[in-house]
């Protein structure tokens, strides 16, 4: 993964990130394994549908933790898998009378899609299910060599009664658990809270062949296999939605840590987009797809309705909400506005505002960081009015540090298109002679004093969105 910030012992000095550790229950310093290193994995996507605004929450929660570690001068490895061989994938092929890696490649494709259009950086690196059987094959073996795991009748369980830990994730005593949610047709479980590793292979079904006969992987088992191969025994960071906590994340710490790996460090896990107090899923029917709120609002809009709450809040879907975050992020980008025609492009500032860094430190806190943002949009927008150039120039190198930090920088990478801007500049250039001929006409009105037709005027730009500050400079309109 490509930093966007230089590395530098600057950005290392004194740090102390902390970050809610689901496992622990509590915020805890942040202490990598290796000095200057962070290695982080996220549970992605089952590429079973399209991907709706709760699925991405979590590809901007992760991305948004990836850039601030990034800017702390960390050299960051990303992991997130692409689960693309599941019950689910299987029932979707089949309603569809195709085969599965079909409908796996065209929903990864809309999954890829949806982070792109987001601003979501992709990761170091993606890995998907089937491009690792053997890892996982090797695993389970190791698992049963070692009397964690057993076959029986085709598929291979792992033994939860083996691990003494389990539970502890999801802070669960073992025999308050209901059964895995994993079917057993043949009865053939020690424990119905078991659950499987190995799926034999039924009539018409995908397999590959194993030890134990032809089948497939359980959905656990290819994170415990991905994180080893390609972060390690032992690694910085894992996490997903709430929802993974268990059993999924709790099976991959039984699977991995009884082969012998210490596994992830600390555990992320982000809250989920709700609809009516219920969590948005397509199981729900309440799920809005990226692709066609993206219709409605900007997605750079989107992702900052997405940001702007904590991480590990609720966040509750209206189209209303939405609204309001559009007007807030319209604030500022009329700053931005405003400020390139006063002092021409300023780069983003090597180090963002002190309360930022504090705010973000503190286990991302993005509501306090969003509102340092617009505190210096307000100090830059003081400025503009008082004509400082110099003040100006610095509240923006400092806003768009911060925009950077969160994904939002309207003139960085995803949202700049050379194309689109040059057409949206020759658009403001139109209208900005039509307002100026306006502007003209009023102050004429106003020197005349007929403040009722100057009113006029006013009011009827105020109808077409254009808003006018009258300054000491002479008026300035802006677009609302």
């Amino acid at each position: 993964m490509t930093s966007l910030y230089p590395r530098s012992p600057g950005n290392l000095r004194s740090v102390t990130l902390r970050l809610y550790d689901t496992a622990a229950r509590s915020v805890r310093d942040f202490v990598p394994l290796v000095p200057g290193k962070v290695s982080v994995y996220g549970c992605g996507l089952t590429v079973q549908g399209a991907p709706h605004v709760g699925h991405i929450r979590f590809g901007v929660a992760f991305d948004v933790l990836t850039r601030w570690l990034e800017y702390r001068g960390f050299e960051v490895t990303y992991c997130r898998n692409v689960t693309d061989i599941d019950d689910k994938i299987l029932r979707k092929a089949a309603e569809q009378d195709v085969e599965y890696w079909r409908v796996a490649s065209k929903y990864e494709r809309e999954a890829t899609a949806a982070y792109t259009l987001i601003g979501c950086r992709p990761p170091t690196v993606e890995p998907r299910a089937t491009g690792h059987i053997p890892e996982m094959i090797a695993l389970t073996a190791e698992l049963i060599a070692g009397g964690h795991a057993y076959p029986a009748g085709g598929d291979v369980y792992f033994d939860v009664r083996s691990f003494p830990e389990y539970g502890a994730l999801s802070n669960q005593r073992l025999g308050e658990m209901q059964s895995a949610d994993d079917a057993d047709p043949k009865n053939a479980k020690r424990d119905p809270r078991d659950f499987t590793l190995w799926k034999g292979a039924k009539p018409g079904e995908p397999f590959w062949e194993s030890p134990w006969g032809p089948g497939r992987p359980g959905w656990h088992l290819e994170c415990s296999a991905m994180t080893h191969k390609y972060l390690g025994e032992s690694f910085d960071i894992h996490g997903g939605g709430l929802d993974l906590i268990f059993p999924h994340h709790e099976n991959e710490i039984a699977q991995s840590k009884a082969a012998g790996d210490g596994f992830a460090q600390y555990w992320m896990h982000n809250a989920w987009v709700t609809i009516a107090g219920e969590k948005m899923a397509k199981s729900m029917g309440n799920s809005m797809l990226v692709e066609e709120v993206a219709r409605r609002h900007r997605p750079v809009v989107l992702r900052y309705y997405l940001v702007s709450p904590h991480y590990r809040s609720m966040i509750e879907y209206s189209e209303e909400a939405i609204e309001e975050a559009g007007t807030a992020y319209a604030r500022i980008e009329q700053f931005i506005a405003r400020a390139l025609e006063l002092t021409g492009l300023v780069e983003p500032a090597h180090e963002v505002p002190v309360e930022f860094a504090a705010a973000m430190d503190d286990d991302l806190g993005v509501p306090q960081a969003v509102a340092v943002l617009h505190n210096t949009v307000r100090a830059g927008n003081i400025a503009l009015a008082a004509g400082d150039k110099e003040t100006a120039a610095t509240r923006l190198a400092e806003t768009r540090a911060m925009l950077g930090v969160l994904g939002l920088d309207p003139l960085a990478e995803p949202w700049v298109d050379e194309t689109a801007g040059a057409a949206a500049g020759d658009l403001r250039e139109t209208v900005g002679k039509l307002v100026a001929v306006a502007l003209e006409q009023r102050q004429a009105a106003r020197a005349r004093k007929d403040f009722a037709a100057a009113d006029a005027i006013r009011e009827q730009l105020g109808a077409a969105g254009i808003q006018i500050e009258d300054t000491p400079a002479g008026p300035r309109w802006s677009v609302n």
